[in-house]
């Protein structure tokens, strides 16, 4: 099915979007329309939403109102109309719980922007436009390349909840609209924008979904994309905007970009975890749907799935929940599998999404999933769970060496207990290699200053005895003291060095997040 999927693409790809988006492209650019669009969620991801509070921050009075071209999406007004934050409740969301947006979506004008209107679970809606739409429409451009008043067009669904037809109605209404916009926003995979020659007045906007560098992606693996592949999945992107400048080689080789369309801004969700107000929403929430977690220490476990979208698969369950019964009087556990993994069989037992967990959790458990560098930002401590490690290392492999992260790596479910257990201290004993180390060079002394006290000993003899026993005694209590004094001073160094190693993995990795990234991209596309 994944192959036949493929194929599928390749000739909507090659034939059929780019003959559409030449007859519409006759039309002039309409300025000032932006289109925020995605084809793997049933309502706008976590990725994209800052950057639509953000350019609906832009939006002028007279052009408030947001169009929607999506599937599924709903929202409360209650909080919307009080300025408040915007609280989702459609039981067609991917993750399943309630998406909280930041209250900034609201213009600084006073303008309210209104959030796209509610669509029946699982029907995509797309139609022509009635005649007054059409002259709205045109008025609405004209007025744009007048005064380049913006406008937000939404494009969002979940290719996996639409029929062959439905999919087919978006991605014509898609491409009429996506050959006349100035700006285009998406924030994963999305095969429309890159299945034609854009025009160059129309600027695309790959936000991105993931932070760091992990497993291989794109072009560098077939598990994502068949080596028989024909087409460019990632042409025509104006900019790529990644989380730190160690990415943007790695990004450039697996998605066949040039260099020039990549900038290490910051992922823009990111802003998110900065904004002190959106961290306490996310934990008073939380705390509303399971009260019975107070009390204890909030561990996520959170993986990446194995194989493709089609036929995923989860490795590490039993164990995991064989520790959260071990732990259960001190820890409360979170299962958050991923979304294609619960598609198929239900794992996660919390309808809130992994980014609004982040705030709450006191230790993070994952694998090879990128949402580690998201939790990085968070400064807190974290388990490597990767029980099939070799297997997926030769399988579809690292950029990075796995081992070499600083956190510690547990592969059975002893191991894995122990870690979490030691996660509860401000330190783990192993939290790196390097304290390993240590401890090894302090037996290893401990040894050495065991052998002068024996020598001590034994230069003591019965005519000296009882004064050279005392100064036996006192120089071991000596010994003692400093050992002691040497563990803690050891200890100290310890957790020095391996904060100075996450520092320096999390400056590397997510460096160029900082609360700004949003901004950042908005100044270098010129809406800042």
């Amino acid at each position: 099915m994944f192959r036949i999927k493929q194929y599928i693409k390749m000739l909507l790809q090659n034939i059929l979007l780019p003959f559409v988006y030449r007859i519409c492209s006759r039309r002039p650019v309409e300025a000032g329309l932006v289109i925020f669009a995605d084809a793997h969620h049933a309502e706008m991801p976590f990725s994209m939403r800052r950057m639509y509070e953000a350019v609906s921050g832009l939006v002028t009075p007279q052009s408030s109102s947001v169009r929607e071209e999506s599937g599924p999406q709903v929202s409360t007004s209650s909080a919307r109309e009080q300025g408040g934050p915007q609280v989702s409740t459609s039981s067609a969301r991917e993750q399943g719980g309630p998406q909280i947006f930041s209250s900034n979506a609201r213009d600084q004008s006073g303008a309210q922007v209104s959030s796209p209107t509610a669509r029946e679970q699982g029907e995509l809606q797309v139609s022509s436009p009635s005649a007054r739409e059409q002259s709205g429409s045109s008025r609405d451009a004209a007025d744009g390349e007048k005064n380049g008043a913006l406008r937000i067009e939404m494009f969002v669904t979940d290719f996996d909840q639409l029929s062959f037809f439905a999919m087919a109605k978006y991605l014509l209404r898609f491409m009429r609209r996506y050959a006349v916009a100035e700006y285009v926003f998406i924030c994963d995979y999305f095969l429309p924008v890159s299945s034609c020659r854009k025009r160059p007045q129309t600027k695309v906007v790959q936000l991105w979904h993931s932070c760091g560098l992990m497993k291989k992606i794109a072009y560098d693996t077939g598990e994502d994309i068949p080596k028989g592949y024909r087409g460019n999945m990632f042409g025509n992107y104006t900019y790529l905007t990644l989380s730190a400048e160690a990415c943007v080689p790695v990004h450039e080789h697996a998605l066949r970009l040039s260099r020039e369309h990549i900038r290490a801004t910051g992922i823009s969700r990111t802003d998110y975890y900065f904004d002190e107000s959106w961290n306490k929403q996310c934990q008073e929430n939380f705390y509303r749907q399971h009260p019975e977690a107070c009390g204890k220490k909030i561990a996520v476990w959170a993986p990446t799935f194995r194989g493709n979208a089609a036929a995923p698969r989860l490795e590490g369950l039993d164990a995991v929940r064989h520790a959260a019964a071990a732990l259960h009087e001190e820890w409360y556990f979170i299962l958050k599998a991923h979304p294609h993994v619960d598609r198929h069989d239900t794992v996660s037992n919390c309808t809130i999404p992994t980014e609004e967990l982040l705030p709450v959790a006191d230790a993070l458990i994952t694998d090879y999933s990128s949402v580690l560098f998201d939790w990085l930002l968070y400064q807190k401590p974290s388990v490597l769970f990767a029980p099939d490690l070799e297997d997926y290392e030769s399988a579809r492999g690292f950029y990075i060496d796995y081992r070499s992260i600083p956190f510690p790596l547990a592969q059975t479910e002893e191991e894995l207990i122990r870690a979490i257990q030691e996660s509860a201290q401000d330190h783990p004993a192993n939290f790196c290699e390097g304290a390993v180390e240590t401890g090894r060079e302090a037996l290893s002394e401990n040894a050495t200053v065991t052998d002068h006290e024996k020598t001590w000993k034994d230069v003591a003899d019965a005519d000296h005895g009882k004064a050279l026993k005392n100064a036996v005694d006192t120089g071991r209590e000596t010994l003692s003291e400093n050992a002691m004094a040497a563990d803690q001073g050891r200890t100290s160094g310890q957790r020095v060095y391996c904060d100075m190693e996450i520092a320096h993995f999390r400056e590397t990795y997510v460096g160029a997040c900082d609360g700004h990234a949003t901004e950042r991209i908005l100044e270098l596309i010129g809406l800042g």
